[in-house]
């Protein structure tokens, strides 16, 4: 069988703004989910994967709909991506996938969108090969959201499908929306130039995007842009704010619209060749509005923070949907930023966190 593979990623800046309509900035990581994958002629999918030893599922194509509820979980991801391919006209006979990933699950590093971009960029090449990236990115959110049940926004999928190498990916949400082209900017991301670097502490506390956080607070934004009188609360303002008499939609709301503004004052000092330390400040900043008004933090991502910024880091954040996961924090000494994150996890009585360089990737691509 031929293989295929798709990126994790992780958001420089720009968290819970996407299903807001609002910016992003994602870069996609040295990690991925590999799918190997060959057609079949009997109209079953045959599902292995290399982190569940032992577990094979088969599901006739045509009955993938009605047997949901009684998949694993983890397989909903992938056969959703089937059964989109078939709800969309596509002539799939049969296919073995057989997975691979090397992105820490729960981390809010986004594996299931690697998985679910690694499963559509393979059946794409064998059933559907006019297939356009921005159908690719739909196919996969579609999966995610609809067959796995998780409402995640278009951030993860364009990631992993749009980031290349060397470089952070802006997105502008609504634009992709309302165009049918990808209105996304490569924007150069080299630090090593710099003398810089970006590492992520996985904190080893995983997170749950089906457990109804994340959920919660996406019926939150659109509570508040309804009470606005908004479609979005990408067109909130500041002004706006005290309209707001909810204090937790308020809180919500502010979040939302400063990240936004932290995005593009981001993407402004990169485009303008700005040293990368001058954006360590606005990661720090969403970090502590993501903590303090989005209240999707925790007291692992909290610490790892904290001590990367008490190690010299430049900037540090929470990333992904919350309650758990990873950090990045933007560093001059790799090495001293990780002993003392690692250090103050084992003095407070955490599990050793597991801490890590990385590079802006290449997105999702078929393995020579």
């Amino acid at each position: 069988m031929e293989k295929w593979i798709a990126p994790g990623r992780v958001n420089i800046i720009g968290e819970h703004t996407d299903y807001n309509d609002g910016f992003v900035l994602p870069i996609a990581l040295p990690l991925g989910v590999v799918c190997a994958a060959g057609p079949r002629g009997d109209g079953l999918v045959r599902l292995t994967s290399a982190q569940r030893p032992g577990e094979v599922v088969e599901v006739g194509i045509d009955t993938l709909a009605a047997q949901r509820d009684r998949l694993p979980g983890w397989a909903r991801y992938p056969l959703g991506v089937v059964d989109e391919f078939v709800r969309g006209g596509h002539r799939v006979t049969g296919v073995d996938l057989e997975l691979d990933g090397t992105v820490p699950i729960g981390a809010g590093l986004s594996s299931s969108a690697a998985l679910c971009c690694a499963v559509t960029i393979a059946l794409r090449d064998l059933f559907a090969p006019a297939l356009t990236d921005r159908r690719m990115i739909e196919i996969a959110r579609s999966a995610e959201n609809g067959f796995a049940g998780v409402p995640t926004g278009l951030l993860d999928q364009s990631a992993s499908i749009l980031c290349t190498e060397g470089h952070a990916l802006f997105l502008d949400i609504r634009a992709f929306a309302d165009t049918e082209s990808v209105a996304a900017e490569q924007i150069p991301f080299d630090l090593a130039t710099a003398g810089l670097a970006l590492i992520v502490a996985d904190t080893g506390h995983p997170h749950d995007l089906a457990d109804g956080g994340y959920a919660e607070r996406r019926a939150q934004c659109e509570a508040a842009a309804a009470a606005l009188n908004l479609s979005a609360l990408r067109d909130a303002t500041s002004e706006d704010l005290p309209r707001l008499r909810d204090r937790v939609l308020r809180r919500r709301a502010r979040h939302v619209v400063t990240e936004n503004a932290r995005v593009l004052a981001v993407v402004d000092r990169l485009r303008a060749g700005a040293d990368p330390r001058a954006i360590g400040e606005l990661l720090t900043a969403s970090h502590d509005s993501l903590r303090e008004d989005f209240e999707v933090s925790a007291p692992a991502l909290d610490l790892a923070v904290d001590a990367a910024l008490d190690a010299g880091a430049h900037g540090a954040r929470m990333v992904g949907g919350g309650f758990g996961g990873s950090i990045i924090a933007l560093v001059e000494h790799v090495d001293r930023v990780a002993e003392n994150i690692m250090h103050r996890f084992a003095t407070t009585g955490f599990a050793p966190p597991r801490v890590f360089a990385v590079e802006p990737a290449a997105g999702a691509r078929k393995l020579e």
